[in-house]
This record gives C-alpha cells, structure tokens and sequence, in this order.
C-alpha cells in the first residue's frame, strides 16, 4: 500500500515538472514573440522614416514624393488593426517608385543621396528578416498551444494567441541588387 502511494506520488510529482517545463517554454515562446514584434515594429518604422525623409529631400520627381511620402505617412499612423495593409501600401509604392534602376542612380547621384540610398536599401532588406523572425516565434507557440496537454491544463494562462504579421515585403530589385 505505501509503495503504490510512493509510486503514484512520483508520477504525480513527474507529471507536475513536465507540466511546469511546458508551461516554462510556453512563456518563453511568447516572451520572444513580443521581443521579435518589437524589432519587428522598429524596422517598419526605420523603413517608413527613410522613405519619408526621401520624399522630403527634394531628389525624387513631384509625384514619386507624394506618392511615397503619402505611403510612408500612412505607414507611420497606422492603427494596429490597419498597419499590416499601411505597410505593404509602402512596400508597393517603394516598389513604384524605385521599380527602375535609373531612379535609384538619380538619388545617388543627388548630394547625400549616397547615404539616403544605402541606408533605404538597409532597410528595406531588414523588414522581411525580422517579420520572418516573428512569423517563426509566432509558428512555434502556435504549434505548442495546440497539444492537447496546454489546452486541457490552461498552460497558456491568459496570454493571446498569437497572430502572424501578413503583408507585402517586396523589396524594389534596384534596390536589392545595387546593395548586394
């Protein structure tokens, strides 16, 4: 009788740390998806404060300023609930705008266009690395919350779930190919 309560305390014991491990990870797993949102959110707004400032700077032609600046403001102010389509609004007017090497080659060639161009370029590489980062930490809680075990036992607590960030992150190619 005391061997079977010593062994049943054992699982019972085992049980609880598997438990609390899975539960540790879990909140791991959120922990970097706030941590990859945040640097994803840090890139968009990089890339939306380059392109405005381009757009500002008087190198661009009337029209490809507007419609960038217009692209990049709307980016910038979006509501959460709206950024995803905002973002890849200026993904397809980056797309517009700088879609012709030549245009990237007028930039360069304005004073400080260089560093304006490089740092456009940087950017626009950046956004897709760090919404693949977030998109793979969102997969992996995503997987985990349903098993069976989190569910039934409420290992997720009252932590959302978490939603993959969606949009168009093209970059233009004479962008792209001059920085590589």
């Amino acid at each position: 009788m005391t061997a079977t309560l010593i062994w049943i305390l054992v699982a019972l014991v085992a049980i609880g740390l598997y438990l609390s491990w899975t539960a540790g990870r879990l909140d791991r797993l959120h922990s970097r998806i706030d941590a990859a949102r945040a640097a994803l959110d840090a890139q968009l707004l990089r890339r939306a404060s380059v392109a405005q400032e381009l757009a500002t700077s008087g190198v661009l032609d009337p029209a490809a300023s507007i419609v960038l600046y217009e692209a990049a403001h709307g980016a910038r102010q979006a509501e959460e609930e709206q950024r995803e389509v905002a973002e890849s609004e200026l993904s397809q007017a980056l797309r517009a705008v700088f879609g012709e090497p030549q245009q990237v080659e007028a930039v360069r060639e304005a004073p400080g266009g260089e560093a304006a161009a490089r740092e456009l370029s940087e950017a626009v590489r950046r956004v897709p690395m760090a919404r693949r980062f977030h998109n793979d930490a969102v997969g992996a809680a995503r997987r985990l919350r349903e098993h069976r075990k989190v569910r039934w036992f409420r290992l997720a607590g009252h932590a959302p779930f978490p939603l993959a960030f969606e949009m168009d992150d093209e970059p233009p190619v004479a962008l792209v190919d001059r920085a590589t």
